[in-house]
C-alpha cells in the first residue's frame, strides 16, 4: 500500500480512509463530498462518526466505540488512531493515522505532507490516546 498524503489541513480523515480502502485521496475526497463530508470542516479532528461513515459505505465494520490506547502491541492489526491531541476552545482535535500490522511487521501510516516517510516506526514519537478497530478489510 502506497501511503495517502492529504491534501488539506484537515484533510488526515480522508486521508487515512484512503489508505484503508486503497484509494486516492482526490477519489476519496470525491465520495466523502457526496456524502456531505468536507474536508475543511474542522470537526473531521474531533468527530469519529465521519471516518465510521465513510467506511461503512464500502461495508468496512469498525468498533463502535473508541477503545484507549495501552500498548502498540495490543493494537488490533488494523486500526484508526488518533495522535497529537490537543485542545482549541475546550473543544478536543486530533491527527488520523492507520496503524496496520501484516506478517508480524507494525507500521503507522501518517499521511501528514511534512514528512519525509510516510510510513512510520518510530512509535516511541506518537502518543496515540486511542483507537477505532477496523473489523474488516477490503
Amino acid at each position: 500500500m502506497k501511503p495517502v498524503i492529504q491534501e488539506e489541513a484537515t484533510g488526515c480523515g480522508i486521508a487515512s480512509v484512503a489508505n484503508i480502502l486503497g484509494k486516492t485521496y482526490p477519489e476519496m475526497k470525491q465520495i466523502a463530498n457526496a456524502m456531505g463530508i468536507q474536508a475543511s470542516d474542522e470537526s473531521l479532528w474531533s468527530d469519529t462518526r465521519y471516518l465510521r461513515r465513510m467506511l461503512g459505505a464500502f461495508g468496512i465494520e469498525t468498533s463502535t466505540e473508541e477503545t484507549p490506547f495501552v500498548t502498540w502491541q495490543s493494537l488490533p492489526d488494523l486500526s484508526l488512531l488518533s495522535i497529537k491531541h490537543h485542545q482549541e476552545n475546550g473543544k478536543c482535535f486530533w491527527h488520523w493515522v492507520v496503524f496496520k500490522r501484516s506478517e508480524g511487521i507494525a507500521e503507522v501510516i501518517d499521511s501528514a505532507s511534512y514528512l519525509e516517510e510516510n510510513r512510520r516506526t518510530d512509535f516511541h514519537n506518537m502518543k496515540p490516546k486511542w483507537y477505532i478497530e477496523i473489523k474488516k478489510e477490503t
